[in-house]
């Protein structure tokens, strides 16, 4: 059996590693993979990018690949298990309208609001010069933090209004920590913010270990 492996870091490596123990394994690929499944027996890495979707399904087709598994996020929103599914490809994920929800800030919060599942207050904006409004209202300490998907990374703390003003009208975030009892979470993507209240005692360590690399978005 040929097991296949999409992404490049350390989780994919432990996937790949564990994947390859049983007898009945015979090739485990890493699509791309790094140097650490270079070096494990039965695993091959791939010179596939993880969001080249299309080959890494013709990859599947041509080497009799029993089962895909994703790592990463980015292919899994760009519709990897949908294509895979199209083709009648075995893969573990979810599809793209499902991984929307780790895919977008802006987009679970409607989720879980639309269900009413509980989650902190929120709002969306277009305009930045209203986020900026709403943000001055709410006060500091505020999170300003990036919506879309992040690597694990960045959300910044403004513990003043004037750093919250800056970090909003960049459109810049970056690592931070929430350790107090509720803030006010300001998620911006391309053309859009997204400003949400959340109770950080009740979900401090998921605030805590942020998203989104630093970055301007025109």
């Amino acid at each position: 059996m040929n097991l296949l492996i999409i992404g490049s870091g350390g989780r994919e490596h432990a996937l790949a590693w564990k994947a390859a123990q049983p007898d009945y394994v015979t090739r485990v690929f890493v699509a791309p993979g790094n140097a650490g499944t270079a070096l494990e027996p039965k695993v091959e890495n791939v010179a596939i990018d993880a969001l080249n979707i299309e080959a890494l399904a013709d990859f599947a087709q041509a080497n009799a690949v029993a089962l895909t598994i994703v790592g990463p996020e980015a292919p899994l929103v760009k519709g990897v298990v949908d294509l895979f599914r199209s083709r009648g490809l075995r893969i573990f994920g979810p599809t793209a309208n499902a991984a929307q929800l780790e895919g977008s800030k802006a987009f679970t919060k409607d989720f879980l609001a639309r269900h009413h599942i509980p989650t902190g207050s929120y709002q969306n904006f277009t305009d930045m010069d209203k986020a900026l409004t709403y943000v001055r209202d709410k006060g500091a300490p505020i999170v300003i933090k990036a919506d879309g998907l992040a690597a694990g990374k960045g959300v910044i703390v403004a513990m003043t209004l004037a750093q919250a003003a800056v970090e909003v009208s960049l459109v810049d975030c970056a690592v931070g920590v929430v350790d107090f009892a509720f803030a006010v979470l300001c998620a911006v993507y391309p053309f859009s913010l997204v400003a949400v209240a959340v109770l950080a005692d009740h979900d401090a360590e998921a605030v805590m270990r942020g998203f989104y690399e630093v970055s301007l978005i025109a």
